[in-house]
């Protein structure tokens, strides 16, 4: 494996190609809301999206004895320096949080946001269904890189043509976590990971990502073409989006760890609209 393709695994399995979408995703909606953010918001946004992932994983691995994935067994055999670089990361991220916002409106209303994300997710993982962990943490994803894009924004931005970009957007975070559940089920079903590919069967699973795919590239092609101009980038960037997941997932010869780093890669496509 050459330094390159060795340096993009690792950036893979710490998941910080996740944050980097993460933080692509809320200039899509500044972008599109009108918001008006600073460095720091994405600073934070980035800090946290680790941070969840992060516990997720070695949540995951943690008194776990049967053979995993190279990317959790990273985990695993790191999982004290994780461990240590993750509460200083939320340490870090709190008094950030603090001196940014101030204990004002937008703070409270955060971590209220973010107790109802973590309550959820805890109640999902007892009592849900495999696939409702998948849409929760969809729906939650794009509500966190939302939310302050949406508090800051004039209201004249917020119209229907503005708002239909959101459930769009939790459909790929959707199709993306739907199509890793299928190609991590072996797995998950051999560790007993809580995920969508224990409670549908392979069929309907794949039957839904492809309805999935498709009804994303419909919606953004009739977005493309009959929404006004300015709209025009957004729906250009959620058709690339889907098509790049469907191309990636179906593609035959890409292993499981190549076809997740070609997907996640496609979450950054929102930093073009920086450059436009």
């Amino acid at each position: 494996m050459t330094p390159l393709k060795h340096f993009a695994q690792y950036i893979s399995w710490l998941s910080i190609d996740v944050a980097i979408g993460a933080m692509a995703g809320m200039l899509f909606f500044e972008e599109l809301l009108g918001a008006s953010l600073h460095w720091p918001a994405y600073v934070l946004l980035g800090m946290a999206v680790w941070s969840i992932y992060t516990i997720d994983h070695l949540l995951d691995v943690r008194n776990k004895e049967l053979p995993l994935s190279p990317r959790r067994a990273f985990h695993q055999s790191n999982w004290k320096p994780l461990t240590l670089v993750l509460s200083m990361t939320i340490l870090i991220g709190m008094i950030g949080a603090f001196w940014w916002f101030g204990w004002g409106k937008e703070l409270q209303l955060t971590l209220v946001l973010t107790g109802l994300i973590c309550g959820s997710n805890l109640l999902i993982r007892k009592i849900g269904p495999g696939w409702m962990k998948e849409l929760s943490i969809a729906v939650f994803y794009v509500v966190g890189i939302v939310w302050l894009p949406l508090l800051r924004s004039a209201g004249l931005d917020l119209v229907w043509q503005s708002v239909i970009f959101l459930p769009m957007y939790m459909g790929i975070a959707f199709l993306n976590l739907l199509m890793l559940s299928f190609l991590d089920q072996d797995e998950d079903r051999t560790v007993g990971f809580f995920s969508a590919a224990l409670t549908l069967s392979p069929i309907l699973l794949i039957q839904l990502i492809r309805r999935l795919a498709f009804g994303l590239i419909f919606i953004s092609l009739a977005g493309f073409i009959l929404l006004s101009s300015f709209y025009r980038p957004f729906a250009c960037i959620i058709l690339l989006m889907a098509l790049i997941h469907y191309l990636t997932f179906f593609q035959k010869g890409l292993n499981t760890e190549r076809k997740r780093m070609q997907m996640e890669v496609s979450f950054l496509l929102p930093l073009l609209l920086y450059f436009l």
